[in-house]
């Protein structure tokens, strides 16, 4: 163990923790205090060199860049933006915008943290899944002051990610405190943000913003969305003896990704490729560039619609009028290469991505465009 002095290890493993939440290896304080423990001590922690979550706190808020005179376009102005619009969404549920985003205080991690009061959890979760929100349940016991209190965390996973935290409805006027400093929480209703918004930004149209945010819905939580299904269609098992379709076409993405990690739009086609047998067998190609239709580039849709020539291709069984159209695209080197990863695709037992993962990848491509 180290011979640093306590406070230095406390100080240490404070900055380990708020560090490992700045960069979303670690969601929460207790399982980041712990890891950062491990990190510093190399061994045994002493209770007392354990930092606070207000300690832990601090330290993160260094890592965040201040925003005091944000303009349009600014990542608080933006998540502002967003969780105004999910709150007028989920309006029946009284929903209140705690958090970084509130106090003005968010960095490249931070996400949205929201409090409803709601007497159901399925209330909630079906207008997620209306909106095609892709989101994790997490029910929570918390022992304070000799009770234990029940609620319920729903996670999003959107363009900014999102911690709804569900009380019972029939809490909503109390006040709540914080965990870290033990105070009343800072709280803004639906009015009290669009306040704030008008306050801070008095340029901004708020309702063409918050109508140009509603018109362009989140496009990876929409992959997602109708990549899921794919996991209840099986395929002829003499053809894909791999198994089901999403398995397949996370194989095709995995040996996508081999060949060319940094095209966004050539990765999209080998994720959605086969989307539309979920929603119709029988023409799955024309179904699949229905349901995307305005989400995905030209070339992505390219590659998907003449996927199927791309194998005829390799069979020889294509006109040669047909083959010198497809040698004339730009983009025909990806589409004979989207073929063989097609064909390779159909592995027993091999690794792939989770669905959630390949869509972040993909997200991730576009933010780095």
């Amino acid at each position: 163990m180290s011979d640093a002095p306590p406070s230095r290890i406390r100080r240490q493993i404070a900055w380990q923790a708020a560090r490992l939440i700045h960069d979303e290896e670690v969601r929460e304080y207790y399982p980041a205090k712990m890891k950062a423990a491990r990190r510093v001590c190399q061994g045994w922690v002493r209770p007392w060199d354990l930092p606070t979550n207000g300690e832990i706190r601090e330290q993160l808020l260094s890592f965040s860049r201040p925003l005091d005179r944000p303009q349009p376009g600014d990542q608080l102005l933006v998540m502002r933006l967003a969780a105004l619009a999910l709150m007028q969404r989920l309006s029946g549920f009284r929903p209140r915008l705690v958090g970084s985003v509130l106090a003005g205080q968010v960095h490249a991690g931070s996400d949205i943290n929201l409090h409803l009061f709601a007497a159901s959890l399925e209330a909630i979760t079906s207008i997620l899944d209306e909106d095609l929100l892709q989101y994790d349940v997490q029910k929570r016991t918390v022992h304070k002051e000799g009770q234990r209190r029940h609620y319920v965390q729903v996670q999003v996973r959107a363009a900014f990610p999102m911690e709804i935290t569900i009380y019972p409805h029939n809490v909503a006027n109390l006040t709540l405190k914080s965990t870290i400093s033990g105070r009343a929480m800072e709280r803004a209703s639906i009015a009290e943000l669009e306040q704030l918004l008008e306050k801070e930004y008095p340029q901004l149209d708020l309702e063409e913003e918050l109508a140009t945010l509603q018109e362009s819905p989140d496009r990876f939580a929409l992959y997602l969305a109708l990549l899921l299904p794919l996991e209840n269609v099986q395929q002829n098992p003499n053809q894909h003896p791999e198994g089901d379709t999403l398995y397949h076409s996370l194989q095709v993405f995995e040996l996508a990704c081999q060949q060319r990690p940094y095209d966004e739009e050539f990765l999209t086609a080998a994720l959605l490729h086969d989307l539309g047998k979920a929603i119709d067998p029988e023409d799955p190609v024309t179904v699949t560039l229905e349901a995307l239709e305005g989400f995905i580039t030209e070339r992505t849709a390219w590659l998907i619609e003449n996927l199927a020539d791309a194998h005829r291709l390799s069979d020889g069984t294509i006109g040669s009028r047909h083959r010198k159209r497809l040698a004339s695209h730009e983009s025909y080197e990806e589409l004979v290469l989207l073929a063989d990863c097609d064909r390779r695709g159909r592995r027993i037992g091999a690794e792939v991505p989770l669905p959630e993962e390949a869509v972040e990848q993909l997200r991730s491509l576009d933010e780095q465009s």
